[in-house]
């Protein structure tokens, strides 16, 4: 018995086919549960169902648990525009907003910082110099960014 090739010629031990992979295994350490709308829904977490995910022991690649984590996307923002003093209550939506932890206008955070869902979120602007800002979103799975999103007039 041995290891062989398509073509049938054998593998040795130092030959295996296979390349080192930067996938580290990792051990879930509590019970960690997954909320999903019963059908179509609008994406809040009432009308949901919680299922098991993964079990306090088991052992999954971390691919696997990056996979669980996709970045946010910014679909509109709603007004584009506002006044240099700020102040002003912006409507992201999008999708994964609910991983999103601030919202900054240009290189200042927003305030009182409110995720409806994972499709919509409320901040409202800093104060800011004229012209066009870059929106960036805090999120989980990395920074989001919406370049010149936001106008102050």
């Amino acid at each position: 018995m041995g290891l062989y090739r398509a073509s049938g010629q054998r593998i040795t031990k130092a030959a295996f086919p296979a390349v080192a992979v930067s996938d580290p295994p990792k051990r879930i350490t509590e019970n960690v549960y997954q909320t999903e709308p019963y059908g179509r829904g609008d994406g809040r977490p009432e009308g949901s169902r919680r299922h098991l995910l993964y079990e306090a022991g088991d052992v999954v690649p971390q691919s696997e648990i990056d996979r669980l984590f996709t970045a946010a996307t910014i679909t509109t923002i709603a007004p584009l525009t506002g006044p240099t003093a700020g102040g002003t209550t912006v409507t992201i939506t999008g999708t994964g907003l609910d991983g999103v932890s601030a919202v900054n206008f240009g290189a200042t955070a927003g305030t009182e910082l409110n995720v409806v869902s994972a499709t919509e979120l409320r901040v409202k602007t800093p104060a800011g110099g004229a012209g066009a800002v870059n929106v960036v979103l805090a999120d989980d799975a990395g920074n989001v960014t919406k370049t010149n999103g936001y106008t102050y007039a």
